[in-house]
């Protein structure tokens, strides 16, 4: 890992015009780990990686790759990376150098950029007036053979009548022999190569992920005009491998102190609220030997629990006894924190790499800014809770400083936010099977009943517990399990103190759809909630996992935010469930979001278990995100990939074809999950509007970014997925499509090309299948003949989409073939081993690394 990290440190700093490099690195060990002397970690977690090493995911085997779901040139969420990809020599011959390997994931991870070939389309006919065959490639300079390999024999492809192109037993090997350096994007593997697509080598034209998700632009260019790091100078020093320094870290076990506020507006509700939630927390989601303390604060701090280790019912019962039970007057904010730290020294004299979760409902008497530093300074992460709308706002400051979480939630008991925020501060070391999932969480206030269902589904069922929250006096409650077996109030533990009811349901819970109903007895209406936690059934099958969260932090108003959620199990998507996103302001604005994995508006590619939507009601506030998955029994895990290192199953050598090892087959075949249901909240995030502003602002519909245009004779016929009348809300009022002979005039003046308005075409509703045909007037299509074309949706105010991603069709018309003989190539033949064995697992955080023994 050490080698390949300062290998890629220089190729990346070479490939970009020597503006990056390296510097430093962090590698975060597992807790079990006993050789070595490690420092301790601070706000490395394995939640927050850059990179993961792993066991292989089963639809990529041990080929690298990127968990990239956002725009060009948004940042993805992780690199993975196997251990036997770290191991085994035999996989350099197949993907290349790891260090050039590592720059190219690089690529997508930190510079949103896309993959420049496609196992799809892998060839194409050129725009050169001829037709020229190509392989999808960039830059065009990279020369290969064209074969359909048997055994250890080349023989020459065939094309397919229909589409002119080979047919699909032919491959493209590239050759080794040439000098070109682009690029790593593409063909990573080649010795030669060492750096990205530019815009005097890049190809615009070829059918790749980057041309289709970045407007045919070069992967250079959105490194230096869009990414995150756009604008960066040049460095004058060379780089060398000694520039990039690397450390090893460990974090041993949690150590959380809750730091609470109990000042005189959290009298009441609001500290029987605080109670329930926490806990929820310490019975049911800290994990065991967790070191956990209290701290509350108003006027002055004080220690309610000093750190007690979490090993068994009677110390999580002894934490509960201490949580508190009155109030104050004003609100020390910082007098608490310093409280909170004394209680996390407890264990070793430290706070670095422990945890603060502070929660308060008002503004800070002191002034926050004055402790800044002291937060800073700690090497503690600070999970901030704001409960109501006039919590402080520079929580969120807090946490953010930190690497921690801050939660935005409602008062009220039905809305069940503050104990969401709890179940959520979870930890990993990417063992999912210990980590508590969340299956419920409804609420309702009613004077009658509040009914429900949730599900059980094969991968979790152990420690299943039920919590039953109420506002004034205890519910009737009825629950049954999918065996028919009832369960009523009495069976629950009933905490009057704190008005809790739980129920943990013995052995494992059985799998199925389970019914809840909840009668208010009260004389009045009151508010109940429900929340179901459980974790893995067995040790050996990793839970199906929701992870909500938003593109940004804060929002002003300029561009639309997008609501993600990744639905997996284990790095596998899970596919066609019902997924809705809540958003609900302090101001009280609610916006419930269907999101979808169709591979179009804000979702980046259809079936990968990415399910995402624009939020574009913008209004001022601070927002709480909620998510809840469904499945009645369409969903189902699937094995297909969307990116990746290019596999290259042999080179051209001194003109002799040198094959590398087959790659390992992985499983392509979707699973049924079953009936399943999770609960999963997100951070929150601010809003703020300009000044004046009276409502959210207007956006024009979103992108169509999955254009595809097919020839028949001299009639093109295009397809996409309808957008929205605001980006993918509601419905667009007409489309203009547009075509031209030449790519970059098209790109650069739509509006000035061949524009073809079907006005008889009326589009549907956002995410219908959308078709249209059209002649393309004055052009006599010859053989070779290429036309380009794209299309721009337009709303009723006028406002229009970005252009499409341009599509191409070409007029091909195949000679007669000649009555010669087949001939073959000599090919020499490499045997090498490929393990798929797994040797340890291990993971990266922004510049660290993280690895697990098993």
């Amino acid at each position: 890992m050490k080698n390949m990290i300062q290998d890629a440190s220089v190729v990346l700093h070479g490939a970009v015009e020597n503006r990056f490099y390296f510097k430093e690195v962090t590698i975060l060990v597992p807790a079990n780990w006993t050789k070595g002397n490690y420092s301790r970690a601070k706000t490395e977690t394995y939640e927050k990686a850059n990179v993961i090493i792993d066991e292989p995911n089963k639809s990529y085997g041990d080929e690298p790759y990127t968990l990239q779901y956002g725009q060009c040139g948004d940042q993805g969420q992780y690199i993975h990376l196997t251990p036997d990809f770290l191991l085994d020599d035999d996989f350099i011959k197949v993907y290349g150098k790891r260090g050039k390997v590592f720059v190219h994931e690089w690529g997508h991870l930190r510079w949103g950029l896309y993959d420049e070939y496609s196992e799809e389309q892998p060839f194409y006919r050129s725009s050169d007036g001829k037709g020229t065959l190509e392989a999808t490639r960039c830059s065009k300079g990279i020369q290969g053979r064209y074969c359909v390999m048997s055994g250890n024999t080349c023989s020459p492809c065939k094309d397919d009548p229909t589409t002119g192109l080979p047919t699909s037993d032919c491959t493209f090997l590239p050759s080794q022999d040439t000098s070109v350096k682009q690029s790593i994007m593409s063909f990573q593997s080649l010795d030669h190569v060492t750096e990205f697509c530019s815009d005097e080598t890049h190809n615009a034209e070829a059918p790749t992920r980057q041309n289709q998700k970045c407007g045919n632009r070069a992967a250079l260019d959105v490194i230096l005009k869009s990414s995150k790091d756009a604008g960066t100078p040049q460095l004058s020093t060379p780089i060398s491998k000694q520039n990039t320094t690397i450390k090893f870290v460990q974090r041993k076990r949690r150590v959380v102190c809750l730091t609470l506020d109990v000042s005189s507006s959290m009298r009441g509700p609001r500290i029987a609220l605080l109670r329930q939630a926490a806990t929820l927390f310490l019975r049911t989601i800290v994990e065991d030997t967790a070191l956990v303390g209290i701290v509350q604060f108003h006027t002055f701090p004080s220690i309610l629990k000093s750190l007690t280790m979490i090993d068994g019912e009677e110390s999580r019962e002894e934490l509960v006894g201490a949580l508190p039970t009155n109030t104050g007057v004003y609100t020390y904010i910082c007098d608490g924190i310093d409280e909170a730290f004394k209680v996390l020294k407890g264990d070793d004299s430290s706070t670095e790499g422990d945890e603060l979760i502070l929660l308060t409902d008002g503004q800070a008497t002191d002034n926050l800014i004055l402790c800044e530093d002291r937060v800073m300074s700690s090497g503690a992460r600070v999970h901030t809770i704001a409960l109501g709308p006039s919590a402080d706002p520079k929580l969120q400051h807090f946490a953010n400083l930190t690497g921690g979480i801050y939660f935005q939630t409602s008062d009220s008991i039905d809305s069940n936010e503050l104990i969401d925020a709890f179940a959520s501060l979870t930890t990993s070391d990417g063992n999912l099977t210990e980590q508590t999932i969340q299956l419920e969480s409804a609420g309702k206030k009613t004077t009658d009943w509040f009914n429900g269902t949730f599900s059980v589904d094969w991968t979790v069922g152990k420690d299943t517990v039920i919590t039953i929250v109420y506002e004034a006096s205890m519910p009737k409650v009825h629950i049954t399990s999918p065996s028919g077996e009832s369960f009523n109030q009495s069976h629950f533990n009933h905490d009057t103190q704190i008005r809790t009811l739980s129920l943990k349901v013995q052995g494992i819970a059985k799998t199925g759809e389970w019914h809840y109903s909840l009668l208010n007895e009260h004389t009045s209406a009151q508010s109940m909630a429900i929340t179901v936690t459980s974790r893995a059934a067995s040790a050996d099958v990793p839970p199906i996992t929701v992870r909500a969260h938003m593109n940004q932090k804060s929002a002003d108003g300029s561009k639309a935010m997008v609501v993600y959620a990744a639905v997996t199990q284990k790095g596998l998507p899970v596919i066609r469930a019902n997924v809705t996103a809540t958003l609900e302001s302090d101001t009280g604005h609610k916006e419930q979001l269907p999101l979808l994995d169709n591979g179009a508006g804000a979702d980046a590619f259809r079936d990968d278990g990415i399910y995402s939507r624009y939020f574009t009601k913008l209004n001022s506030g601070r927002y709480s995100l909620k998510v809840r998955v469904q499945n009645q029994g369409s969903a189902m895990l699937s094995a297909h990939k969307h990116s990746g290192v290019l596999y290259i199953p042999g080179y051209v050598e001194n003109g002799n074809v040198v094959l590398n090892p087959p790659k390992p087959p992985v499983s392509q075949q979707p699973v049924e999950v079953g009936s399943f249901t999770r609960t999963a909240t997100g951070e929150s995030f601010v809003v703020e509007l300009p000044p004046g502003s009276t409502g959210p602002p207007a956006f024009p519909p979103s992108k169509i970014t999955d254009l595809r245009a097919t020839l028949e004779g001299e009639n093109i016929t295009i397809t996409w997925t309808a957008p929205g009348e605001s980006y993918d809300q509601g419905t667009a009022s007409r489309y203009h499509i547009g075509w031209s002979e030449d790519l970059a005039w098209l790109r650069s003046n739509f509006s000035d090309s061949h524009l073809v308005d079907p006005l008889e075409l009326k589009p549907q509703e956002i995410g219908s299948p959308e078709q249209y045909s059209f002649l393309p007037h004055n052009l006599n299509m010859t053989n070779g003949t290429t036309i380009f074309i794209a299309v721009v949706a337009e709303n009723a105010d006028s406002l229009r989409s970005d252009i499409s991603n341009i599509e191409q069709v070409v007029k091909f018309i195949p000679a007669p073939p000649p009555p010669v003989e087949e001939e073959s190539t000599d090919v020499v033949a490499i045997a090498v081993g490929v393990s798929v064995a797994v040797l340890a697992i291990a993971s990266a955080v922004g510049g660290f690394i993280y690895w697990k023994k098993r």
